[in-house]
C-alpha cells in the first residue's frame, strides 16, 4: 500500500507549514491531492517526491524556475524541464567565467599596471556599452548606494573611472543569482566598499567566485533530485 499522509503530517515531514503545502498545490508545484471520506487532503509518496525536489531545486534555481520545471514534469514534458535546467547551468558557467576575468582585471589594476580600458573617464553611456549593463541598472545601483559615480564639476554629469567599472562587474555577477542571505550580505559589502579600495574589491570578487562555486554544487543537488523524481514518476 502506498504511503498516505494528512496535511499536518506531510508538512511536518518537510518542515513547512500546512498553508505552504496548500499553496504548492494551488500553484501547481505538486500534483492535485485526493480527498479522504471526511474531506481531508491525502498526500502520497508522489507528493513527497515533489516536495523533496522543491526543497532541493528552489535554493539552487529559484522558485520561478523550479515552478516552471515541475509544471513541465507534471505535463510529462520531461525534456522541456531538463532543457530549462540546462539553460540555468550554462548561465552560471558563463557568470563564473566573467568573474574570473574580473578578478584578473582587478589584480592588474591593483599591481599598478595600466587598466585594460583605453580611457580613464567614461560617461554613463560609454560604461553601459563597455559593461553591457543597461543605463537604467547603473542609475539604480547608484541610487541604491552600490556604485557611486563621480561628477563632472562643469556640468554635473556622471563620470566613471576603471575602478567604477570593476564594481559594476561585481553587481553584474550577482544579478542572475538566486536571492539568499548570502547575496544580500555580498551586495551590502559591495555598497560599503570604496571603489578605489582595490584589495577589498578583489576580496569581494573572490567571495562572489566562492559563492558561485557553492551555487554549482547546489544545482547538482537539485538536478539529482529532479532526476530521481522523473524516474520515480515513470515507474508509478
Amino acid at each position: 500500500r502506498e504511503l498516505e499522509m494528512h496535511p499536518k503530517k506531510m508538512a511536518a515531514a518537510f518542515k513547512i507549514s500546512s498553508s505552504t503545502l496548500r499553496n504548492y498545490e494551488a500553484n501547481g508545484l505538486i500534483p492535485p491531492t485526493q480527498r479522504s471520506a471526511n474531506g481531508y487532503r491525502v498526500y502520497t509518496g508522489l507528493h513527497a517526491d515533489y516536495l523533496e525536489c522543491i526543497q532541493a531545486m528552489a535554493p539552487a534555481f529559484g522558485m520561478v524556475t523550479t515552478t516552471e520545471v515541475l509544471h513541465s514534469v507534471q505535463r510529462n514534458e520531461v525534456h522541456s524541464a531538463l532543457w530549462t535546467v540546462r539553460e540555468k547551468e550554462v548561465a552560471l558557467y558563463e557568470e563564473k567565467g566573467k568573474v574570473e576575468r574580473l578578478i584578473e582585471d582587478i589584480r592588474l589594476q591593483a599591481s599598478g599596471n595600466q587598466s585594460s580600458y583605453a580611457k580613464e573617464r567614461f560617461t554613463i553611456g560609454e560604461v553601459s556599452e563597455l559593461t553591457k549593463a543597461p543605463e537604467s541598472a547603473i542609475r539604480y545601483w547608484e541610487q541604491a548606494g552600490y556604485v557611486l559615480a563621480d561628477r563632472d564639476p562643469a556640468n554635473r554629469y556622471r563620470l566613471y573611472g576603471p575602478a567604477h567599472l570593476l564594481k559594476i562587474g561585481l553587481m553584474q555577477a550577482l544579478q542572475s543569482t538566486v536571492y539568499s542571505e548570502d547575496t544580500v550580505v555580498l551586495r551590502q559589502s559591495i555598497a560599503s566598499a570604496d571603489h578605489a579600495d582595490l584589495p577589498r574589491i578583489l576580496k569581494l570578487a573572490e567571495a562572489i567566485r566562492s559563492y558561485l562555486d557553492k551555487s554549482v554544487e547546489a544545482q547538482m543537488g537539485g538536478i539529482a533530485s529532479l532526476h530521481k523524481l522523473v524516474l520515480r514518476q515513470k515507474s508509478r
